[in-house]
Order: C-alpha cells, then structure tokens, then sequence
C-alpha cells in the first residue's frame, strides 16, 4: 500500500461512523470464481470443508450419487455441466477419480482444460489413495461403503439396483464380492451399526476404517484453482 493510499484511508476512516463502516462490511459480497463439479456421494463432504476453510469463492455442483451405479454415463454428465457453467468461472475443477469409466472421463477433462482428482475410486481420498490400492490388492471383491452411502444406502442400492423389487438380483449382482469396508468419515456409532447390518444384508463380512475427511481436504486445497485467484467482490448499492 502507497504513503497515498494509506492517507486516503485513514481520512475515509476517520469520517466514517460506526454505522457506516457496519453496512459496508455487511455489504461486501463473496462472488465465487471457482467451480467444483462434484460426486454426489463426495457432497456432503465437500461442502463442510468449504465452510470450515471458509472457501467462500468456491462454488459446489453436485451430480446425482447414483451415477456409480451407471459410471458409463459420469463422462457426459460432467461434460454437460461444463458446457453449462464453463463461461461463469475462472476455474473449474472435477471432484471425481476415474470411477469406473474407463478413462472417458479423462477425455472430456483434456477436451475442456480442467483437472480431476487423481486415482481410479474417488473414495480413495478417505481412505488415502496407497491405502485403497492395498485393500483392493488384498481383496479385490471389496465393497465400500462412507457415511453418504450408509445414510443412503436403500435409496442408492437396494431400490436404485433394484433389488428392493427383485432381491433375487442380489446374488448376481454381489456373487464376486467377499467382505464390505465401512471408510467412517465419523465417529457415529447409530452409523456404524447401520453399515454392520448393511453388510448382512448383503451377506458380506463387514470391516470398519475411520479416516476422516482423509485426503480430500489436501486434494482440494493443493489444486492451483484454491490459490490462483483472490475472490471477487461484489459491493451491492
């Protein structure tokens, strides 16, 4: 700040009643600049860390949780959510890992210029992304679930597949599935004893691992979009 400017302030002060200097201070107004388009099943998540960090220039764009179960269909919803809000904001980041599709999310990221979390599972970043690879290693038919699927677990997966209507589906859809890994966001024990009788529902050994936001704070706080830019301000008339 210049010897000038630093005068002009203090005048501006200076003359100013408390009054004043309140509703300037409540009239400033947080425009967002930059855009996450996000795992539905990452929502609740991500937006608590938007307000812990007070992240007020970020903006969250959930898609439907249930795209997991149609991974082929993630590439074109997050395409036309880009096309959608691409002119709106300077930066727009992709809150998934590949989830399933084959590298054809990895195509429309290259074709608009933007960045996803890395890994093959977004729900690595709970758990760390060497720590899911070593659970996949040690058995590949693990079933996740996180806070979000156990909160929505008959909505996402016993109607959503469809084995509310046709539970004989069950077998078929979970024949090569050994045991399910509960990734705990928190220390909810109403939560844990859902995801132990969800794990019998699906006649799966159950498993348990407390991990925090784990990775997904880091991962959106080390993307350069975070730093880039000082978020704008609108001053409202």
């Amino acid at each position: 700040m210049s010897e000038n400017t630093s005068h002009i302030s203090k005048t501006s002060i200076s003359a100013a009643t408390v009054d004043d200097m309140h509703h300037i201070a409540t009239d400033q107004k947080v425009i967002p600049n930059t855009l996450i388009i996000a795992c539905g099943a990452l929502s609740r998540e991500i937006i608590a860390l938007t307000k812990l960090n007070n992240w007020q220039h970020i903006k969250v764009q959930c898609l439907p949780a249930d795209l997991h179960n149609r991974p082929q269909l993630i590439p074109e919803k997050v395409e036309a959510m880009l096309v959608k809000t691409q002119d709106k904001y300077s930066h727009i980041f992709i809150a998934y890992a590949d989830c399933g599709t084959g590298g054809m999310l990895d195509a429309v990221c290259q074709k608009y210029g933007v960045e996803r979390m890395p890994g093959t599972h977004c729900y690595g970043f709970f758990s760390g992304l060497e720590n899911f690879e070593q659970m996949m290693e040690e058995e590949l038919g693990t079933y996740f679930l996180t806070d979000f699927m156990v909160r929505h677990f008959d909505r996402i997966i016993w109607e959503g597949m469809g084995l509310k209507k046709n539970p004989e589906l069950l077998e078929m859809y979970f024949a090569h599935y050994k045991r399910v890994i509960y990734l705990a966001q928190t220390s909810d024990e109403s939560l844990l004893n859902k995801a132990r009788t969800q794990a019998e529902r699906l006649g799966l050994a159950f498993e348990v691992r407390e991990t925090g936001y784990g990775l997904l704070e880091t991962s959106l706080a080390e993307q350069p979009i975070r730093f880039s830019l000082q978020p704008s301000v609108n001053n409202r008339n």
